[in-house]
């Protein structure tokens, strides 16, 4: 193999989707027992809002990879997941920690309030929830 061809060892990962997509056969798996904590965007094609909210999720999981593990499930796709989980509008984005839902948002949002729901902040209908402290 030519030298000038060979990759660099940063070069996959540079080049990987940080943001990975899910199905319901994985979804227990890799969310719900997952070590740390998860964002799942529920997402559809056709949805403008969920194009639009792509980058910001892509640029969050690079910036969190290791201790935050963006995902995404096409809901038009995996209709199941969406049912079970509630899922009335994209995007919805849910927070995931210890196997438990933590916070959810609908709709198009920043970094930021993404960080927040991580942190099990911001939730349902647009309304502030502060998790109470563990005992």
């Amino acid at each position: 193999m030519d030298a000038d061809l060979e990759t660099w060892p940063d070069m996959e990962a540079m080049t990987m989707n940080p943001v990975h997509e899910i199905d319901d056969l994985r979804f227990d798996a890799e969310v719900l027992e997952a070590q740390v904590p998860v964002l799942v965007d529920f997402t559809a094609q056709w949805c403008p809002p969920c194009r639009a909210l792509t980058p910001i999720l892509h640029r969050l999981a690079a910036e969190s990879a290791g201790h935050l593990e963006v995902m995404t499930v096409d809901g038009d796709r995996y209709p199941s997941l969406a049912r079970r989980f509630g899922i009335r509008a994209f995007p919805t984005v849910i927070a995931f920690a210890g196997g438990k839902e933590v916070a959810r948002h609908v709709g198009l949002t920043t970094k930021e309030k993404l960080l927040k729901l991580v942190e099990g902040r911001e939730v349902r209908g647009g309304a502030r929830q502060e998790t109470p402290p563990a005992p």
